[in-house]
């Protein structure tokens, strides 16, 4: 009797619908808000939709600056270089919060198939050349997976100009 008193409670929320909707925290994160920092976009843009940004370091005409984009109660911060107050291109170091899974099928869905892909322990590079433009994107794993970082740059190289992803590679090489 005891244990028919235990079971039927048991198997009646079992068979209960759930209505509750749950959702990963960047389900509402959409990728057009990284396109506002897209090269050949304006400063001038930018600067009135995400507040003036805190200048990092100037290099004859070329500024990188860094711009806060606020997600939920979260800011993270983009990197972005520019010239004659047009971007060349950007970094974002993406919140460990999001999920990888989806902020990379937004990716595939937006650009296609990865053009390259490189596994490092349990951390990937994912990098794509569309429409002119470089996509590399990083992700990695531990207990769950979660994106680090999304950066564009133009892929035709022009005079003076050194992307911020070769910047960091280089900088991070310096002892």
């Amino acid at each position: 009797m005891f244990k028919l008193l235990i079971i039927l409670p048991c198997l009646f929320m079992m068979f209960q619908p759930l209505n509750a909707k749950v959702e990963a925290p960047n389900y509402d994160f959409s990728l057009e808000t990284l396109a506002d920092f897209f090269p050949e976009k304006k400063i001038e843009d930018l600067e009135k939709k995400y507040s003036k940004p805190e200048l990092m370091s100037k290099s004859g005409a070329i500024e990188t600056q860094k711009f806060y984009v606020a997600q939920i109660r979260y800011k993270f911060p983009v990197i972005v270089q520019s010239k004659d107050g047009v971007v060349l291109d950007f970094f974002a170091k993406l919140p460990s919060y999001f999920l990888h899974d989806v902020f990379f099928q937004s990716l595939v869905n937006r650009l296609g198939k990865q053009n390259t892909y490189k596994k490092v322990g349990e951390e990937a590079v994912y990098a794509w050349e569309k429409d002119g433009l470089k996509h590399v994107y990083s992700g990695a794993c531990t207990i769950t997976c979660f994106p680090i970082f999304y950066s564009v740059s133009p892929t035709d190289k022009k005079p003076g100009f050194k992307p911020l992803m070769e910047i960091l590679k280089e900088a991070a090489k310096k002892p």
